[in-house]
């Protein structure tokens, strides 16, 4: 069962609003027991440039990139500079209230975890 899903990448897609060209950052998503681990890759971006929301079932990933002087004119190039931006669709077993979020060399790791009614556990069997 899916509990990440990611959602459509247009802002302000369908509104009449400006959109906005953002990169889709890769992500991984692993399962535990007691919740999930989702690792996003966001190279070039600080923890300040980071923004993480949850709002109405969604998880709102945006990472800004520092605009950063280059000391030439470029050649040749493969790393567009625009921001990250990723959108989940988080299933009601995630404790929404406990999501913790840090950033290491690049990658943004998220901890989501179970929620309490939802994890399994052993009942004991008595006499």
């Amino acid at each position: 069962m899916n509990t990440l899903t990611q959602k459509d990448q247009r802002a302000g897609a369908g509104n009449g609003a400006q959109r906005t060209s953002y990169l889709t950052p890769v992500a991984n998503i692993l399962e535990t027991t007691d919740g999930y681990f989702l690792e996003v890759e966001m190279p070039g971006v600080a923890k300040d440039g980071i923004e993480v929301t949850v709002e109405n079932g969604e998880l709102l990933l945006i990472g800004r990139r520092a605009d950063k002087e280059l000391p030439g004119a470029a050649l040749y190039r493969e790393s567009r500079p625009l921001d990250y931006r990723r959108v989940f669709d988080l299933d009601p077993s995630i404790d929404t209230g406990k999501i913790a979020a840090k950033m290491e060399q690049g990658i943004l790791i998220l901890t989501l975890p179970k929620a309490e009614q939802v994890k399994p556990r052993r009942i004991e069997v008595t006499d």
